[in-house]
């Protein structure tokens, strides 16, 4: 799993996502401010040198709750998003103070996973993002927490960084975390090491990890590892760091040994196939038996109705659905080539027997719109 070679180096990695974790920028129950200020140094060090950093930040919740006069974080959804509604202003006043010291600009941008669900709404904050960054502006992203429902108790700030990579095309993502790294045993045994070099995160790596130790964040290192093996899926190097440890980012990029490396996948997805598979939320689910199966998985082929045993919800032309085999796991995620009721009146059929059913096309879902999330590619 480790191995002794170096961090690889970051000279070419122009444009880093930089996920920031709640625990982080707390110090017991205050905000640390010698941590934030270092970070922010950091992060104007690599502007510095020409780069666009772009900065996915958690600690809304975690700031709003003195102000509220929370001593843990809510369990009930209306109270966690008031307290986030209370801790964002003041997070993203902390940013602007100051990175004014230094003559810079923070924008504030809020997303929601119907943000990245959306086809075109992902494309118009990529076009965001972009103008963001040719003016000079650094951008604070954050999951909009006093709309979203389900999403801000999921640790998504983790898996929304590996959205990120994606959206504005970065070249690396570096979480930075409240622990050294990914630890293979315990990380509180006598001399444990975190890992320095992990070639591939599997399910045996995936069993090893927790979750949040700290009651701040949603989200904990098996999160953090679903989130680095997306980005990794796109050819993209991710390391989990200390984010405590002084001058942080500028020893990452000096080539300082810190923190667990994860190695990009040799043979990347391709970023629609990306968004296919992790942006959206599946609108419903297709169950199919296993010769469907297995001619999507071992073939590459599209999903015809012949090989469809069940529909569960009601979608659209283009909106994601979850593929399900016989044995109940999500194998594929795809964009359905027609509407649920349709497909549902189609499950089952024969090509030759379409005809009457007026279909546009005969695949419910086609290959080109189709990506497996687990055994070989074949799209």
């Amino acid at each position: 799993m480790s191995l002794t070679a170096r961090p690889p180096a970051l000279g070419g990695a122009r444009r880093p996502v930089i996920k920031i974790g709640s625990a982080v920028l707390r110090d017991g129950g205050d905000f640390d401010r010698v941590t934030f200020a270092s970070l922010v140094r950091g992060i104007v060090a690599l502007k510095q040198q020409g780069l666009e950093p772009v900065i996915v930040c958690s600690g809304a919740v975690a700031l709003g709750m003195p102000l509220l006069g929370l001593d843990s974080r809510p369990a009930r959804i209306e109270v966690l998003q008031a307290t986030a509604a209370a801790g964002q202003g003041r997070l993203m006043r902390m940013w602007a103070d100051e990175l004014a010291y230094y003559g810079m600009v923070p924008a504030q941008v809020l997303l929601t996973h119907d943000d990245l669900r959306d086809r075109r709404r992902f494309l118009a904050a990529r076009h965001t993002l972009r103008a963001l960054l040719e003016l000079g502006a650094i951008p604070i992203i954050n999951e909009n927490d006093t709309v979203a429902f389900d999403e801000i108790k999921l640790g998504d700030n983790d898996l929304l960084s590996s959205q990120v990579v994606s959206l504005v095309e970065g070249q690396i993502l570096i979480i930075l975390s409240d622990v050294a790294g990914f630890y293979a045993g315990d990380p509180k045994a006598p001399g444990a090491l975190p890992e320095r070099w992990v070639e591939q995160i599997d399910d045996r790596i995936l069993a090893l990890a927790g979750g949040s130790t700290t009651g701040l964040g949603s989200g904990g290192m098996r999160t953090k590892l679903e989130a680095v093996r997306q980005v990794n899926q796109l050819g993209v190097p991710t390391v989990i760091a200390p984010g405590k440890h002084p001058r942080i980012l500028r020893s990452l990029f000096a080539g300082e040994a810190l923190g667990t490396w994860f190695a990009a996948d040799a043979v990347p997805i391709r970023r629609r196939k990306h968004w296919i598979a992790y942006a959206p939320r599946p609108a419903g689910v297709i169950t199919v038996d296993a010769g469907a199966e297995r001619a999507i998985r071992r073939r590459g082929r599209s999903l015809l109705p012949i090989g469809i045993t069940a529909v569960e919800g009601e979608f659209g032309i283009g909106e994601t659905v979850s593929i399900v085999g016989p044995d109940g796991e999500e194998f594929a995620r795809g964009l359905a080539l027609h509407p649920a009721e349709a497909i549902r009146r189609a499950a089952g059929r024969r090509s030759t027997e379409l005809e009457t059913l007026d279909l546009p096309s005969p695949e419910a879902v086609h290959r080109d719109d189709l990506v497996l999330l687990r055994g070989p590619e074949g799209g």
